[in-house]
């Protein structure tokens, strides 16, 4: 938050692509507005994992397909942000459970929080209840279902948390292939699939 506005910034780190789906942000935001009272920043803002301006922000983005492996000023600060109560909602765009991404990622926590900080979370948790309601915990997304032709549904997330409350969000179910669309296309769908992407943020800034 700069202010009262929220950002929604976006992590860039030195291994791996981390530059994915980028009309997603823009997406979530044009939700934001339109359901909630949130003052938005209509643009993401990129900031290096290294850089100590991440402290200045409650929420970050990180995802990718590829390696995941934190040099050691981003290991530094990820750990030292979630410490402090930054939220990182961390998003593998591979739709698998055990690709480049998701075991690398995993190491990198293992490593930084403990062997076994990352918790599958419960359909009770209050981020399935933030804003929206979801009964039945994570909505799946078309490549879980369709996309990739392995029927892979994932009906859990990850999360570490610290005292009590989601410092890491972790998600193998692709959302941001899932919300990487131009908001203008919302009308034509059954149901708004950005909606668990509210619940996210608006929990991140509780």
């Amino acid at each position: 938050m700069q202010g009262n506005t929220f950002t929604f910034v976006r992590l860039r780190y030195r291994s791996g692509d981390w530059d994915t789906d980028q009309r997603m942000p823009s997406n979530l935001l044009n939700s934001l507005i339109e359901y909630t009272t949130i003052p938005v920043a209509m643009q993401e803002k990129v900031i290096d994992l290294s850089s100590s301006e991440l402290f200045q922000y409650p929420f970050c983005y990180l995802s990718g397909h590829k390696l995941v492996q934190f040099d050691s000023a981003e290991a530094a600060n990820f750990k030292q942000y979630v410490n402090r109560g930054g939220f990182v909602f961390v998003d593998d765009c591979n739709h698998d459970i055990d690709g480049l991404f998701a075991r690398s990622f995993e190491t990198q926590m293992a490593q930084l929080f403990g062997q076994h900080a990352l918790k599958k979370i419960p359909v009770s948790h209050p981020i399935y209840n933030s804003f929206f309601h979801f009964e039945k915990g994570p909505p799946n997304t078309s490549f879980e279902l369709n996309g990739w032709g392995d029927d892979l549904v994932h009906d859990y997330l990850k999360a570490i948390e610290v005292n009590g409350r989601i410092g890491v969000l972790y998600s193998n179910k692709d959302y941001g292939c899932e919300w990487d669309y131009d908001f203008r296309n919302k009308r034509f769908l059954a149901e708004d699939n950005t909606k668990f992407g509210v619940n996210i943020i608006v929990y991140a800034l509780q």
